[in-house]
């Protein structure tokens, strides 16, 4: 096995997970769930079946990953956060046909306690702070917060606020990466 699992957690048949990924106590991976190299599945997570996680994924404690969610590299999944998979759940109508679609970009960080409604995607470096309640797509590079999640700003990949210029050009003090702000979205400059 190239893979760490805590004596408590449980693996379902079926399961692809890459080398170098610890998953830790109290966690379950169901079944046809896709886990990339070297994450980190924190404990009592619970990733559903068909899920597709990418490398170097940090899922925090107390997080579900529900059928239909796909990260890509990088993500970080903040304690408590929470993917929606139905839009209109009832308990007595069973929608399991209907789950939607929910794509996390590479590089992105959702905070503790958020929830991303499903349905709506997050661009690449986003940045969901704590608390906050995703009801629309997130733009790459883009700071949202609050309930409804409102972008207040952009952000680095390094996780650094970017303050634009006159020019629409910002550099990240961290990584002295510079950026482009143009027609309301951001981008690394090469």
């Amino acid at each position: 096995m190239e893979y760490f699992a805590h004596e408590t957690a449980v693996i379902d048949s079926g399961c692809q997970i890459g080398k170098g990924t610890k998953i830790w106590h109290f966690s379950h991976i169901m079944p046809n769930a896709i886990l990339g190299a070297n994450c980190n599945i924190g404990q009592n997570v619970v990733i559903s079946p068909e899920v597709v996680l990418g490398e170097n994924v940090k899922v925090q404690n107390n997080v579900s990953i529900y059928t239909g969610v796909i990260c890509e590299d990088d993500v970080f999944l903040g304690p408590s956060m929470v993917f929606t998979n139905v839009t209109n759940p009832r308990s007595a109508v069973n929608r399991r046909d209907q789950y939607s679609k929910t794509k996390v970009g590479k590089g992105a960080s959702i905070g503790a306690n958020a929830t991303i409604v499903c349905g709506h995607d997050i661009g690449e470096y986003a940045f969901i702070g704590a608390g906050a309640v995703v009801t629309k797509n997130v733009l790459p590079f883009a700071l949202v917060v609050g309930n409804p999640a409102r972008q207040i700003g952009w952000i680095s990949e390094y996780g650094h606020r970017l303050e634009f210029n006159a020019h629409g050009e910002a550099i990240c003090h961290e990584s002295q990466q510079k950026y482009i702000l143009k027609n309301g979205s951001v981008e690394r400059a090469e």
